[in-house]
């Protein structure tokens, strides 16, 4: 288990890095958010995810389709918009959705997928399916109204919705400190009678038993939960940020938390893996994100022809 997570956050570090190549080439026709730094929060979450459960993502989204097991092919096809890409070249980066594996899509609208998870959770009720919905979501999105609305319709009709708060500090330029009150997103659990809980978002095995804790509540229909995962994005904003306004220092200051390097220590010191294994899976997940690349640049583009497929269900 331990070495299927440290390899789960190696791919995405790797999917992420490779993405930021290919933006220098010029072959993604889009913009992409990248979850290099994050990575043990998508996986320890997704970790207590059983088959039948559901999730909604974020713009910030790549992490969260590898942690549930997307194809990394489909997705980097899907990030240069071509059309064996999951949504077939027209959705890109920020919306990439996979209905088989219970991703209900990235989302480009912040706090867009919130109300999304809730609604999916009382139809998933009303069909007599027990299944729990992973809501992520960052710290700007816990000041939208569709995080107050969609928390509160949850709370009310005690839903199975874990909403997860994925707090990297910033809100594409603007600080938390600055716009959120009460110090933590976690706090505001209780005025929805709600568990709360803030947990480090470097340390994937303590998002796991969150996670896990706050599932087993669902399940027993105890109602949703929230909890707050404190990390930090390495990358600006997006591929498109020209400026960065963070402190250089607060960046290097994160990336000393970095949660691989954390996790591979942890693997190394507990005699759970060798340097050499470790290694040989960072190889390995190299030549795996390598392979999607060559699958999603040997994919064609979408045809003219089909533009209006699949416009209108």
């Amino acid at each position: 288990m331990r070495l299927d997570w440290y390899r789960q956050m190696c791919r995405i570090r790797a999917f992420e890095r490779e993405i930021h190549e290919h933006n220098k080439k010029g072959l993604i026709p889009g913009t992409a958010h990248q979850y290099i730094g994050m990575e043990a929060t998508a996986v320890g979450a997704c970790a207590a995810m059983r088959d039948g459960d559901l999730l909604t993502s974020t713009h910030r989204g790549h992490g969260h389709c590898i942690a549930r097991g997307l194809d990394l092919g489909r997705m980097m096809a899907e990030v240069l918009g071509r059309a064996d890409g999951y949504c077939r070249g027209r959705g890109g980066s920020m919306h990439i959705t996979d209905i088989s594996r219970g991703m209900l899509g990235a989302d480009g609208i912040v706090g867009g997928g919130i109300p999304i998870a809730a609604g999916a959770a009382l139809g998933m009720r009303i069909k007599g399916i027990p299944s729990v919905v992973f809501c992520f979501f960052g710290d700007g999105a816990s000041n939208e109204g569709s995080f107050h609305e969609a928390i509160n319709f949850a709370a009310v009709n005690h839903l199975a919705v874990i909403f997860i708060c994925e707090n990297n500090l910033w809100a594409l330029s603007t600080s938390f400190k600055a716009t959120t009150a009460g110090g933590s997103v976690a706090n505001r659990a209780a005025a929805y009678g709600m568990p709360g809980q803030c947990v480090d978002g470097n340390d994937v095995e303590a998002v796991f038993h969150a996670a896990s804790a706050a599932a087993a509540r669902a399940i027993k229909g105890a109602g949703p939960s929230l909890i707050e995962c404190v990390s930090y994005r390495w990358e600006p904003h997006s591929i498109f940020t020209r400026r960065e306004t963070r402190p250089q220092r607060e960046i290097e200051e994160w990336k000393q938390k970095d949660p691989i390097a954390r996790y591979r220590q942890l693997l190394i010191e507990t005699k759970e893996a060798t340097t050499d294994a470790l290694s040989q899976i960072d190889s390995e997940v190299h030549a795996e994100v390598a392979k999607a690349s060559a699958f999603a640049i040997s994919s064609p583009t979408p045809s003219p022809e089909s533009a209006d497929q699949n416009v209108f269900a």
